[in-house]
């Protein structure tokens, strides 16, 4: 037995690979491998580029990248330590304040702010009321600067005086657009933006007083999440920290939502690639068998044998690897300059570990999928050079299967990082391919009876199929797995975006009213009707605060930083309604019924029910303007947030509060170029408050436009990938068709002939793949619509139409991808066999 050390052998698999770079496996199997790291590579960067790209534009609805906020100041050390971590600091302190002139009284929430702020985003402002906007530093001390409606509401013009409280300021600009309004929609209006130096002389905040600290924060991810480790023990009962995704519920959905869509997408590009990658495999390991049985006699051992191919396979692995990483960092810097106008101008690069991942992601995939079939070269028998008839002895189903599930389940979850989204597709491919192979071979097997009254070609055709029926199906399956990826993306890229952009419509509420008085509700409501084609109802408002659950202090059932903790240091905007909301859906419980004691009912939002652990029959109790009021929970609702409809976290029965002063709440859509309108509206109700939103939908529809362009992208890999497996399939049966072609030739086939059967057994292919693609897609759509997007699923007609694009698609492809087998002299095959 010889014995050949680690250099030589990895020498002669150099060697070796070098000779057999032509052979057709290997270019197939260097083209998928390539496509899988491309595409994951790309896809990693464009995801955590686009990811943190968006995530710059949504730290502009907090005005930096990292919020520190409380209703008292922040302790010194809580400031130096970040200061010492090189974030860049801006203080803001908020605060109500009475504006008074000539004119009248205002009420107005006032910002006072230092000169750093703000640290993400633009402060924009007009030389006067309606005139063009522009953007620059804010007001220096001595100054203010206040939204338009003030200056209506007062009869206020630029230079004049206005007072917050003892301090006497020159309003100098209009103030058009703060990039951290959007994220507070209950913030009073109007705004009047002044200097912090200022504030002290105000006289305004007093120990008592109502105002809100906010430390604002910019810097490295590394830096910020430094920081958070560092003061996120220690932060006082009234402080929270808020990221981008914390601080608005609508953008972060977006952002989660917008994730999910991609890596969905970028699923079926790698997986495509995964799948030329072991048919390619199983071509390479079964062309090898003679070589294997001559090393095996010229005396190498098993391992010895085994080791040289597969050192083969990792060299071919890590250099198409590291090629691949390559395209697809050029392939994303490629996109993001053809998308420069719709992104943010300042974009992360990203870092090594997209590459990293991408390489990671095409050596799993060769490793799962080619090792099984690999793994048979070292058990040929070295008698096969005598008799090419002997086989290897096959390796263990379970081995074989086991490691492309797991290479599959590792690569899904790397993309996904979402265990129900990997077994959801995981789960939902599996079931699709053994139920559909089990029919395709009940199908081809019932072909058999229609083969004697066909003409020649179809026999011809139909024949080779039938030959090799197992062969055959798996085939189909992975040509179906090309049409059911292309069908999914053009389901992901129109119907479930559609379906989100139709969450966000073009009239969506864009205002908010909020404290319409009693005494105006039904004026108010009329001249609403007048402005907007269809405005929400005005729904009762009474603050109130969550203080017992069951006779227990709210405060030591929720955990600390949980949705229900925020919820309870606050006070609630309470409400009653006779009907169900538009936009909520009862999960448990009955809308209102007749209760067995005397308790009102309260309906609780879903998520919030959760966080308290709250179910229904729970006893619980307000404090509502200094009296405590006792409801029992009656149902529990899940609220679409992303409806901008006025929602609430608690709707009582009708009568339980109506004996409270209450103001009134409503949402509606204002046209734009109607300000003038939405002036003479404030002048008419000069005690409502009104509120704009155009800007938080604005950043919604951006970040839907930049998603489904990174969709488009990835369809391309996923056509790159898909070309990668049919000609992978072609090539694994390329040899066979080689010898039939040349034996059919000898004995007097015409060419026309072969062509045409290739054409029957291809066009049939194709349709069988298609059909089996448009089960499938809506197998798996079901699944997905219901698991993991939880959206009411429905039948999709135009799936019909991929057998004809199969058959198509394959029968073009086939015959283009087997010409060899047509062009090959008959009697250079018949001497080599």
């Amino acid at each position: 037995m010889t014995h050949l050390p680690l250099a030589r052998l990895l020498s002669l698999a150099t060697r070796q690979l070098l000779r057999d770079a032509r052979a057709g496996e290997l270019r197939v199997l260097f083209f998928a491998l390539l496509v899988a790291v491309a595409a994951s590579t790309a896809i990693g960067y464009f995801s955590a580029r686009l990811n943190d790209g968006m995530l710059m534009r949504a730290t502009e609805f907090l005005g930096a990248d990292l919020l520190l906020s409380g209703s008292t100041p922040a302790a010194p050390e809580q400031v130096s330590q970040g200061k010492q971590l090189g974030l860049e600091h801006s203080q803001v302190v908020e605060f109500s304040s009475v504006i008074a002139s000539d004119a009248g009284i205002q009420l107005a929430s006032v910002k006072a702010a230092d000169s750093a702020y703000p640290l993400r985003g633009q402060l924009k402002s007009a030389a006067e009321p309606y005139a063009a906007e522009q953007t620059g530093p804010g007001p220096q001390p001595g100054e203010a600067w206040a939204e338009a409606r003030l200056f209506a509401a007062l009869e206020l013009s630029v230079g004049d005086t206005i007072e917050v409280g003892s301090k006497p300021l020159t309003l100098r600009r209009v103030l058009t657009y703060e990039p951290d309004r959007a994220g507070d929609f209950y913030s009073l209006t109007p705004r009047v933006l002044m200097h912090l130096d200022d504030l002290a002389a105000t006289g305004v905040v007093q120990p008592g007083s109502r105002v809100r600290y906010r430390e604002l924060w910019r810097g490295t991810p590394q830096a910020l999440g430094a920081y958070r480790q560092v003061i996120g023990t220690k932060l006082a009962a009234n402080q929270r920290l808020e990221d981008a995704r914390d601080g608005n519920r609508q953008i972060g959905s977006a952002l989660g939502r917008a994730e999910r869509y991609l890596n969905l997408a970028s699923l079926a590009a790698v997986l495509l690639a995964g799948v030329a990658v072991a048919l390619s495999a199983a071509r390479f390991a079964a062309r090898r068998f003679d070589t294997s049985a001559l090393l095996r006699c010229l005396g190498l051992s098993r391992n010895q044998a085994l080791g040289l191919f597969g050192l083969q396979l990792a060299l071919l692995g890590l250099g198409t690897s590291l090629i691949g990483a390559l395209l697809g960092w050029l392939a994303q810097h490629g996109l993001f300059y053809l998308l420069q106008g719709l992104l943010p101008a300042q974009i992360p690069a990203g870092g090594l570990w997209p590459a990293l991942a991408g390489i990671a992601t095409g050596l799993v995939a060769l490793a799962g999928f080619a090792l099984p079939p690999l793994a048979a070269l070292g058990r040929v028998p070295p008698l096969r050079v005598l008799r090419r008839d002997l086989l290897p002895v096959p390796a263990s189903s379970w081995l074989v299967y086991g490691a492309a599930l797991f290479a599959l389940g590792l690569i899904m979850w790397r993309l996904s990082l979402d265990l129900q989204l990997t077994f959801v597709l995981l789960g939902g491919g599996l079931i699709t391919a053994l139920l559909l192979g089990g029919l395709l071979l009940l199908g081809l097997q019932s072909l058999r009876r229609l083969l004697a009254r066909s003409s020649l070609h179809w026999r011809l055709g139909l024949g080779q199929l039938l030959r090799h029926p197992l062969a055959a199906a798996g085939q189909a399956l992975a040509f179906g797995l090309i049409l059911l990826a292309m069908a999914l993306i053009a389901l992901l890229r129109g119907e479930l975006l559609d379906t989100w952009q139709d969450q966000l419509p073009e009239q969506a509420p864009n205002h908010f009213a909020l404290n319409v008085l009693p005494a105006d509700k039904d004026a108010f409501a009329a001249r609403l009707a007048e402005l907007s084609p269809h405005p929400a109802p005005l729904y009762p408002v009474v603050p109130g605060r969550l203080t017992l659950i069951n006779g227990e202090p709210v405060r030591q059932i929720v955990s600390k930083e949980s949705q229900g903790e925020r919820a309870i240091r606050r006070d609630l905007s309470l409400t009653w309604a006779a009907d169900l909301p538009e936009g909520n859906q009862l999960l448990a419980g009955d809308w209102w019924s007749a209760s067995s004691d005397d308790l009102p009912g309260v309906s609780v939002e879903s998520e919030l029910a959760e966080s308290l652990q709250l179910k229904l029959g729970d006893r619980l109790r307000f404090n509502v303007g200094g009296l405590d009021r006792d409801a029992r929970v009656s149902n529990l609702r899940e609220v679409d947030w992303n409806s901008f409809q006025p929602n609430f976290y608690m709707i009582f029965e009708p009568g339980t509060l109506q004996d409270l002063p209450v103001t009134y709440l409503t949402s509606f859509y204002l046209p734009p170029q109607q300000e003038r309108r939405l002036v003479e509206l404030s002048r008419a109700f000069p005690a409502v408050t009104l509120l704009q939103v155009e800007a938080l939908l604005a950043q919604l529809r951006s970040i839907l436009a930049q998603v489904t362009l990174a969709i488009e992208f990835v369809l391309l890999f996923v056509l790159a990938a898909g070309l990668a497996v049919l000609f992978a399939g072609l090539q694994a049966t390329l040899d066979e068709r080689i010898r039939q072609g040349a034996l059919l030739r000898a004995l007097g086939a015409e060419r026309k002939l072969l062509v045409q059967a290739r054409r029957a057994e291809f066009a049939l292919l194709g349709a069988i793949s298609g059909l089996l693609a448009a089960i499938g897609c809506e197998l798996i759509s079901f699944l997905l619509y219901r698991y993991a997007f939880d959206l009411a699923w429905h039948a999709h007609p135009w799936l019909l139409l991929l057998p004809a694009i199969g058959a198509l698609l394959v029968g073009g492809a086939g015959v283009l991808g087997t010409r060899r087998a047509l062009n090959v002299s008959p009697l250079t095959v018949l001497r080599e066999g």
